[in-house]
């Protein structure tokens, strides 16, 4: 279990970015995060990636403190797809995919053949095998999404297989992927693309998934918990059909908004008015 219990976070002493937030998500999860420009969606993220510490309060994996936890043994269970990837050499496709399995190599280790076997199944998995030759800074914005999760993937595989292992009480250990922003820039046939793979890989790997996101109505139709915060602070938390409701939307974005649900499963959210603007003519 990922939790944060009670965080408080500033990046300067006057001003609080997070104001007393405490979430849990559990190991099958896929939750999403929710919240206007300047809500601390992202810097949740990272609170929960372990790459921010907090000021006050506690995040914890499994009960450990994250903060005290090492950082290859916490990069082997918390992996980040972030918004943009930018690249100082021209990498191919399997060597951006190889950068996730650092955390596990010792200091001077080069990657053997169980790690190559990891980074093929990854990229299978994302449907990027082919691409594994080209360079990355060639492929579309949707290709190089999937290769970015393909690497997070063999950061969190085991070097014999990328199922989740057993601890030493026999208990299995959490594992999440935590994505920001994952269809920022897609058009809509990508955004379709990495919500079925988000989908899918939840489903084949039962891995924890967060996303971060303005996309409601995606987050409303491929999470089944949802977080809406405002100004640093958690407005609702709970499951999607009962936190994403007029009401609440109107609390958090100021927004008059119509909720539709299809036979699909989609939520469509569509925006009719800022609060306080009367019916336009």
């Amino acid at each position: 279990m990922l939790r944060i219990e009670d965080v408080w976070f500033g990046y300067d002493p006057h001003r609080q970015v997070l104001k007393g937030v405490s979430l849990s998500i559990a190991p099958d999860a896929i939750v999403g995060i929710l919240g206007p420009n300047g809500s601390g969606k992202t810097t949740l993220l990272r609170l929960l990636a372990g790459t921010r510490q907090s000021r006050r309060g506690e995040v914890t994996l499994d009960g450990a403190p994250i903060a005290r936890s090492p950082r290859a043994a916490l990069a082997r269970r918390l992996a980040v797809v972030p918004q943009e990837t930018q690249l100082a050499f021209d990498y191919t496709v399997a060597e951006v995919a190889m950068m996730g399995r650092y955390a596990h190599l010792a200091a001077f280790e080069i990657e053997g053949p169980d790690d190559v076997s990891i980074v093929d199944e990854a990229l299978s998995a994302t449907g990027t095998l082919a691409l594994k030759d080209r360079p990355y800074t060639t492929l579309s914005g949707g290709e190089k999404q999937r290769v970015v999760i393909a690497s997070a993937l063999a950061q969190l595989s085991s070097r014999f297989r990328l199922k989740a292992e057993a601890t030493h009480d026999g208990k299995a250990e959490s594992r999440y992927l935590l994505l920001d922003e994952p269809t920022a820039s897609l058009d809509l046939a990508y955004q379709l693309e990495i919500g079925a793979l988000l989908k899918q890989l939840h489903a084949d790997r039962r891995a924890g998934i967060v996303i971060s996101t303005h996309d409601i109505g995606m987050a409303g139709t491929l999470c089944d918990t949802l977080v809406l915060i405002r100004d640093g602070a958690v407005v609702a938390s709970g499951v999607t059909d009962e936190v994403l409701t007029p009401d609440i939307l109107r609390r958090v974005y100021d927004v008059e908004a119509e909720i539709d649900r299809r036979p699909s499963g989609q939520r469509i959210v569509v925006p009719i008015r800022r609060v306080g603007e009367g019916p336009r003519a």
